[in-house]
Formats: C-alpha cells, structure tokens, sequence
C-alpha cells in the first residue's frame, strides 16, 4: 500500500507492516501491533492532523530503500511529506515512538536498529520525540488519535505478538479525553 490520506468508514484504521496513514478526522483512530518493527505517530496539535507509519527495516542507503514503505527512510519520508500536505507545519510536528523490541532470536538486533533509526531520522529532521516506548522482549498494540496526539498502548507477550500481528482489531476504542502521554491499557 501507498499510504492513506483518509480513514475508511470505520473509526480505526489499521496501519500494517509497509503502511502509514493520515488523518484529520477527530473521530480517527489508527493501530497498529508491533514486535521488532517500529512505528512513528507523528502529529501538528496546531492544525489537528496526525499520521501513523509502520517499517520493519531502518533506513538503509537511498537506492536499497527505494520506494519500499518495509525501510524507515522511506516510510519516515512519505509520513512527514503527506502531513506537510494536508496542512501541517513542519515547525509543529511532535512525534510518540513505539516497538523495537526483541521479539524474535537474531543476531542482526533488528528491534535496535530500527529504535535507533527511527531517533536519529527524528533528530536530524528537528522533530521532537515526546514519548516513546521502544525495545525490551515485548511486543505492543498501539492506538494513535491523530488530531491530538492521545496514544494508548497495551504491551503483549512474544505469542500474543504472532497471533494479533495477522489482523488489527476494528473496535473502536473509548473516545480520547485529554491529550497526555502514553496511556497504558
């Protein structure tokens, strides 16, 4: 998939390996469940528009990443790129890191990597990271308000992660209430 500008009818919005979406809808919520992959929910609470990515690799040079939303730099890329398009300023943006963790037996560390990616892309881009939840041997499910930023994120254990990680839920989750930090559900 290419990305989203706009939910489907549904409230949730599933955002699966290789996807990201965004929204202006306040009604929106998208989600995700994560083990090694990292998403990066990223948000203007000025221009209330918000978007969710999901990679399963970090960044590699340009020509290895070209055009696969699986890498970080493409998927960070496309993420901000839409967000500036429907209306929101780059000086705004705040971002909320969540996944990374050690789910599955490798000696490659990609749950590192990708944590480590998707900071220093945030970092050299200027945007700063708010909140994050990134690495240990638990996966999470994670679901995202795009128009303020409100995330809530329940950690599941490595079985939980296998068998989630085939569908998103299409629940619609309670309505946000204020826009802290993560909360844990």
């Amino acid at each position: 998939m290419t990305g989203s500008s706009q939910p489907s009818s549904s409230n949730v919005v599933g955002v699966v390996r290789g996807e990201y979406s965004v929204s202006n809808r306040p009604e929106a919520v998208l989600g995700t469940v994560l083990g090694s992959c990292v998403a990066a929910c990223i948000w203007d609470d000025s221009s209330q528009i918000g978007g969710m990515n999901h990679f399963l690799l970090p960044g590699g040079r340009d020509d290895e990443a070209g055009g696969n939303l699986s890498h970080g730099s493409y998927a960070m890329e496309l993420l901000i790129n839409e967000l500036m398009k429907m209306g929101a300023a780059r000086h705004n943006l705040q971002a909320k890191l969540f996944g990374g963790a050690n789910v599955i037996e490798s000696r490659y560390e990609i749950g590192r990597m990708n944590s480590a990616f998707a900071r220093d892309y945030l970092n050299g881009e200027g945007i700063p990271i708010v909140s994050e939840s990134l690495g240990g041997e638990n996966g999470r499910r994670i679901r995202f308000w795009p128009t303020n930023g409100r995330v809530q994120m329940r950690l599941l254990n490595k079985e939980d992660v296998q068998e989630v990680d085939r569908t998103i839920p299409k629940t619609p989750p309670p309505a946000p209430q204020d826009t802290g930090d993560v909360e844990l559900f």
